[in-house]
């Protein structure tokens, strides 16, 4: 499997994974907010907010993916692993699940971390393809 395919197939999987996440805090399903040890209830505002914030990243991924801005997509796969980071130090400042805090939310951080700079990679490397396989422009008479 190519490098472009794996990122392709890990990327594809953080945009769906992202949707999905949102989707479950906003449809009426019970939320979960794994590592928290005491949740906020569901009539705090944390899930919409939470909720809109994944579908945001998810829809701005994906758009970048469907539309093949790889180098784009690369930098803003790295903005997005800030928000599971953050997950994760909200957990472990609210006395919440270790486990859980570097067990999800900080796996999560890493994987989408490494696929944002796989992608920034495949998108340097293409670069330097296309430029060494384009022609010297003519030199200019002085």
């Amino acid at each position: 499997m190519s490098l472009k395919k794996l990122n392709t197939v890990m990327a594809t999987a953080v945009v769906l994974f992202t949707l999905y996440l949102g989707l479950s805090f906003l449809l009426p399903l019970e939320p979960s907010f794994p590592g928290l040890p005491n949740w906020p209830s569901g009539d705090s505002g944390f899930p919409a907010v939470k909720g809109s914030r994944e579908i945001a990243m998810g829809l701005a991924m994906g758009i970048l993916l469907v539309t093949g801005h790889r180098r784009a997509l690369g930098w803003v796969l790295l903005m997005v692993a800030v928000a599971p980071f953050g997950d994760m130090v909200n957990v472990l400042a609210h006395h919440g699940s270790t486990a859980a805090a570097f067990g999800i939310h900080g796996l999560t951080s890493a994987l989408i971390a490494v696929t944002g700079l796989l992608i920034l990679r495949e998108a340097g490397e293409a670069r330097k393809a296309r430029e060494a396989a384009a022609p010297a422009p003519a030199a200019q008479p002085a």
